[in-house]
């Protein structure tokens, strides 16, 4: 294995582990804020922690951005950061943690299906059952928490649902952009779409309703503050940056498969720092969730 291709699964991995834990953060973060107000601090760390960089990376690379290119980002920035984080934000203000790390464990399977319509690519018979048993997996959940919505947090669920997906459908189209830019590139221009879209929104929603104030006050939490450093500088721009550098080096549905380890971090820090409960139908449903995502992608494709 070349160097490159070490760099790219250690990219994963790292990605991987800080996403695990970012739920945990969002969790904590939305004791003291909105999810919209969260999501412009969020973004506002992020882009300071981009421009304070800035002069030292453009001393190792020729940023050469024009307008005419953001026109071709701008969309896949829609995907990722805006609706994926969105979709997870206001996921979890109804389910836990746990359930979320649980359900985003999809996005392998996801991503293979994406990949299958727009690049053609046809799936084993024991990817199909891999998939089955993953999709029983998130199935079991939604069954043992009952079908009323306001007991089940089936509006959590499909939020979080729509985030995987809004991943998935970005992992396989990054593989297209990652050849046209530079990982730096994408990533300063990813994280300065999120930070205008999101305090864009933030400050209007606060002049309608006369609460500017407002905007500002959860930074006199310190947990909230210690929460917007971790989502806004790992979580955030660190994470964009090794995302797109190892979708620059790997298929999608390599990188995809390590979002399984962003589940089980994330289930395990629900339980172990929030004290969240878990159920013996959240251990059956993961391994389910996780042995389908793994079958599914280790087994060798077949392509059209």
């Amino acid at each position: 294995m070349d160097i490159s291709k070490q760099k790219a699964y250690a990219a994963a991995i790292g990605y991987a582990t800080i996403i695990g834990f970012s739920f945990l953060f969002v969790k904590i973060a939305l004791e003291s804020a909105n999810p919209i107000d969260l999501l412009a601090h969020r973004f506002t760390v992020s882009f300071a922690a981009a421009l304070l960089l800035y002069p030292f990376l453009r001393k190792k690379i020729r940023l050469s951005i024009q307008w005419r290119d953001l026109l071709y980002i701008v969309p896949f920035s829609l995907l990722y950061p805006v609706l994926f984080f969105a979709f997870q934000v206001w996921g979890l203000m109804y389910t836990s943690s746990s359930e979320a790390g649980i359900i985003q464990a999809t996005i392998p399977i996801l991503t293979m299906v994406l990949a299958a319509w727009f690049l053609k690519e046809r799936a084993t018979w024991i990817q199909v059952l891999f998939t089955i048993l993953s999709v029983c997996g998130v199935m079991l959940l939604f069954v043992m928490k009952g079908i009323d919505v306001k007991h089940s947090h089936m509006i959590g669920y499909g939020l979080i649902l729509l985030s995987a997906l809004s991943s998935s459908a970005y992992s396989v189209f990054a593989r297209v952009i990652t050849r046209r830019f530079h990982v730096i590139e994408l990533t300063f221009v990813m994280t300065f779409f999120g930070f205008v879209f999101f305090n864009a929104t933030a400050l209007i929603r606060h002049s309608v309703n006369g609460t500017m104030p407002q905007f500002f006050s959860p930074f006199t939490q310190p947990s909230f503050v210690w929460s917007m450093l971790f989502l806004g500088i790992l979580s955030s721009l660190l994470t964009a940056y090794l995302s797109n550098y190892a979708l620059s080096q790997l298929e999608a549905a390599k990188v995809s498969i390590f979002n399984n380890l962003s589940a089980f971090i994330t289930v395990a820090a629900g339980v172990l720092i929030l004290h969240e409960t878990i159920d013996w139908y959240h251990l059956i449903g993961g391994v389910l969730v996780i042995g389908g995502v793994i079958g599914g992608n280790v087994v060798k494709k077949r392509n059209s």
